[in-house]
C-alpha cells in the first residue's frame, strides 16, 4: 500500500510539473516557486479524501483563539515560551499572548513584510523579513536591533548561548551577536540547480546547529563559529531530470539523545549519529512537513497523507493511519497518549499514540493549518492557520 501511494504521489507531482512547463515558467526561479506553491498547499493538486465519521474516544474543546494576520505565501509557526505564546504575520505584525486565555500582552508592527518567525530565546523575540532583515525585540516588545542578511528569511531564527542563528533562502546560515545584531559567522553551501522553496529552518542543540538542505543533505555546524562538523546524506536524488531528482529536506530535523532524525521529500527518513554524522538506519518515506519523537517512537506525516509511528532504533513500522489522504498534514505533535496533526481544511485530528486510531477532531477555520503546531502542555496544542487565526485546543 505504501509503495502504491508513493508512486501515485510522484506521478501527480510530475503531472504538475508538466502542466507548469506548458503554462510557461520562464526561469528556474519561476519553476522553483511554482513547484513549491503546488506541493505546499497554496494550490491543491489532488482533492483531499472526505472525512469519515469517527467514534470519538476523547473530548476536545477550543480553549481560546486570537488573530495575528494572514501568512500570504509564507509559513509561520507559533511558539510557546515561559507561559506566553508568540505569533507573526506576513503583514509585519508580531503578537505576544497569555497562553492561558489568549489575551494580548503586546502587538508590534515591524513596518516590513515578514517571511519567517517566530523565534524566542535569550530574552529576545525574533522574526525575519522578505528583504533579509532579522528583527529582535525584547520581552516587552521593544526593538533591540535589526541585522541585514543576504536574502529572505523563511524560517524562525533561533537563540543559543549569546548567538542568534538565522537561515536565508540562498542556503546560508548566519550566526548573529545577540547583544547588538552584528554578524559573527556565516555558513554557506552550494545547492542543486532546482530545490524546493521551503520554510525549513534550523535546530540548535548541545552547541551544534542542524539543518537539512536540497539534495537530501543534513549538516551539523558549530553554533559558536559556524564551522562544519559533518554532512550526512539522508536521501540520494534519483531520476534523469532535475525535477525527478528533487529530494530536499523541507522540514526541521529532530534531535533525541545520541541521534538526529530527518526526512526528505521524494526520499528517505534517516537516523544519524549526532557525533559522527554516520547514518544508523534509513527507509523510504517521503515527507514535506516533517516528524516528531516521543518515548522511543518517531511520528512522521507522509507526503501523501498517511501518518506513521516508527521504532526509533530501527525505523520499523508500529502502525500507519491512512484515513487522511491528500490532506496536506502538518508535522505530528505528541500530546501524552495522543498525536495531533492539522490539515488543509483547518481540522486538527487527534490519534491514539498506541495504535494510530482516530480519537477526535476539531475544526478551527476554513484555512490550512501551518506545518508546525506547538504544544502548550501535554493536553493542549497551539495551531496557526494561513488566514491568521491562532487556536489553543485542549483534549481531555
Amino acid at each position: 500500500m505504501f509503495s502504491h501511494q508513493y508512486k501515485k504521489a510522484s506521478l501527480n507531482f510530475l503531472a504538475v510539473i508538466s502542466l507548469l512547463m506548458m503554462t510557461g515558467c520562464s526561469t528556474i526561479g519561476d519553476l522553483k516557486t511554482s513547484v513549491s506553491d503546488k506541493i505546499f498547499g497554496r494550490v491543491a493538486t489532488d482533492a483531499p479524501d472526505p472525512l469519515a465519521e469517527i467514534k470519538e474516544t476523547v473530548a476536545t474543546k477550543l480553549l481560546w483563539q486570537a488573530k495575528v494576520g494572514a501568512a500570504d505565501d509564507f509559513e509561520f509557526s507559533p511558539v510557546v515560551e515561559a507561559g506566553f505564546a508568540y505569533a507573526a504575520s506576513a503583514s509585519g505584525e508580531v503578537v505576544k499572548l497569555d497562553v492561558t486565555n489568549g489575551s494580548q500582552i503586546w502587538r508590534v508592527k515591524t513596518g516590513e513584510k515578514l517571511s519567517g518567525g517566530v523565534g524566542v530565546g535569550g530574552s529576545l523575540v525574533m522574526v525575519g523579513t522578505q528583504k533579509g532583515i532579522v528583527y529582535a525585540y525584547d520581552n516587552a516588545g521593544k526593538l533591540q536591533w535589526k541585522s541585514k542578511l543576504s536574502s529572505e528569511v523563511l524560517s524562525a531564527p533561533k537563540y543559543f548561548d549569546g548567538v542568534v542563528i538565522a537561515r536565508t533562502g540562498d542556503s546560508r546560515i548566519y550566526g548573529i551577536n545577540a547583544d547588538d545584531g552584528s554578524r559573527k559567522w556565516v555558513y554557506d553551501r552550494t545547492s542543486p540547480a532546482l530545490t524546493l522553496r521551503s520554510s525549513a529552518g534550523v535546530v540548535v542543540d548541545g552547541g551544534a546547529v542542524y539543518a537539512g538542505f536540497g539534495g537530501g543533505k543534513l549538516v551539523a555546524v558549530r553554533a559558536d563559529n559556524g564551522k562544519i562538523l559533518w554532512e550526512a546524506s539522508v536521501a540520494q536524488p534519483k531520476g534523469v531530470t532535475e525535477i525527478e531528482r528533487i529530494a530536499d529536506i523541507t522540514s526541521l530535523p529532530v534531535v533525541d539523545g545520541p541521534l538526529v532524525y530527518a526526512v526528505a521529500y521524494q526520499g528517505k527518513i534517516a537516523a544519524v549519529d549526532r557525533t559522527t554524522g554516520r547514518v544508523v538506519w534509513n527507509r523510504d518515506i517521503s515527507s514535506l512537513s516533517g516528524l516528531n519523537v516521543q518515548d522511543g517512537r518517531i511520528f512522521v506525516s507522509h507526503a501523501a497523507g498517511s501518518i506513521y509511528a516508527l521504532d526509533y532504533t530501527t525505523g520499523k513500522t508500529f502502525w500507519r493511519q491512512a484515513a487522511l489522504k491528500n490532506r496536506q498534514l502538518t508535522a505530528p505533535v505528541p500530546l501524552g497518549d495522543l498525536i495531533a496533526v492539522g490539515d488543509l481544511e483547518g481540522y486538527v485530528h487527534f490519534l491514539s499514540r498506541d495504535d494510530g486510531a482516530l480519537a477526535s477532531r476539531i475544526k478551527t477555520a476554513n484555512s490550512p493549518i501551518m506545518p508546525l503546531m506547538a504544544s502548550i502542555n501535554s493536553s493542549t496544542v497551539l495551531a496557526q492557520t494561513r488566514d491568521g487565526g491562532v487556536y489553543a485546543i485542549q483534549v481531555k
